[in-house]
């Protein structure tokens, strides 16, 4: 089928390039049976403006990269959806990639991204590199982080206090009277882990005047199988813990059903706090209390916040924090 051009549209409705551009386009300086009989003949011929062409005649491709470890998790489809819905209400198109998490993969696709002539990119990763940092600072358009956090503070990033958010779950299992309180995080290499969570883990536990005790701190990677992994080398402890914090939903998972596969009862012999509030936490049963962070929202407003950087908009803040909160489930007494 050969490719129907501008040009094609033009001759057949007997009008000028320049008239069919303003229909395309939408300018409202066309007579009305003009842009009738422009349509008529853009739906026979079925022609598709050249979005490559338009981007080099307007410097402009309405096209963002969003760069993300893996669509598949819950965690990252949310913050995608919220991605997705203000780009669309922006009017802006969505290049998505999966990086695994993996730097030299990382470093193609932003490349990649920057080849195709996007307008800007929507970063998330758990550990931003300095060689990431150095590449982000480079790039020709503007880039934010969604629910990652670079710890310079020199790149945009929209998230929530970490730290804060770990505080105050270890906070709520202190104030129900538990001293045994167990924290399964995620991997060390990332600093939301090893500077933002061990860190809110630690500072509550001597606010209650407990000791760090590293037996009770298990790193995982995110998978339900470090979840039951993890529970079964926590309950090897004496004395056992009585709580246990987990840095993500899926890991929570492992952790309820291993204990339950070894006969435990959740909340009854040890209650269990997650760290997402992914839809996962209300599939399990029992359903889990989580630490909230409003994952949509951190992706609506990582694209709202990346749209007025195109739009060269005022910037009042480019770290931008949301509110968390503990949501109280079953899994808690």
């Amino acid at each position: 089928m050969m490719n129907i051009t501008i040009y094609d549209v033009a001759r057949e409705a007997n009008v000028s390039m320049a008239t069919v551009s303003r229909v395309v386009n939408g300018n409202p300086n066309v007579k009305p049976a003009t842009r009738k009989k422009v349509m008529e003949v853009i739906d026979r011929l079925g022609y598709r403006p050249n979005a490559v062409a338009r981007g080099l005649a307007s410097k402009k491709t309405t096209t963002v990269g969003v760069i993300i470890p893996d669509i598949a998790s819950p965690f990252f489809a949310e913050l995608a959806r919220g991605i997705e819905d203000i780009a669309t209400m922006y009017k802006y198109n969505i290049i998505l990639s999966n990086s695994d998490q993996n730097e030299e993969k990382e470093l193609h696709l932003l490349n990649t991204m920057l080849g195709k002539q996007v307008d800007g990119i929507v970063f998330m990763g758990g550990n931003i590199t300095p060689k990431l940092v150095e590449e982000f600072k480079k790039s020709p358009v503007p880039i934010v982080l969604a629910g990652s956090v670079e710890e310079s503070e020199t790149i945009s990033s929209v998230h929530i206090d970490y730290e804060q958010a770990t505080f105050d779950a270890v906070q709520t299992f202190v104030e129900k009277g538990h001293k045994n309180i167990a924290f399964v995080v995620g991997p060390y290499h990332e600093p939301i882990n090893r500077e933002k969570k061990l860190s809110g883990y630690k500072r509550a536990l001597e606010q209650a005047g407990y000791e760090y005790n590293e037996d009770l701190v298990f790193e995982g990677d995110y998978t339900y199988d470090s979840g039951i992994e993890a529970v079964e080398k926590l309950l090897e402890n004496d004395p056992k813990p009585t709580a246990i914090l987990v840095g993500s939903d899926e890991m929570a998972l492992g952790v309820v059903h291993g204990a339950e596969d070894r006969g435990y009862k959740i909340p009854d012999d040890f209650e269990v706090i997650s760290s997402d509030n992914t839809r996962l936490t209300l599939m399990v049963r029992p359903q889990l209390t989580t630490i909230v962070q409003p994952l949509y929202d951190i992706g609506a407003v990582a694209m709202r916040l990346l749209t007025k950087y195109m739009n060269k908009e005022k910037v009042d803040e480019h770290i931008v924090v949301l509110p968390h909160r503990i949501e109280q489930r079953q899994s808690t007494k």
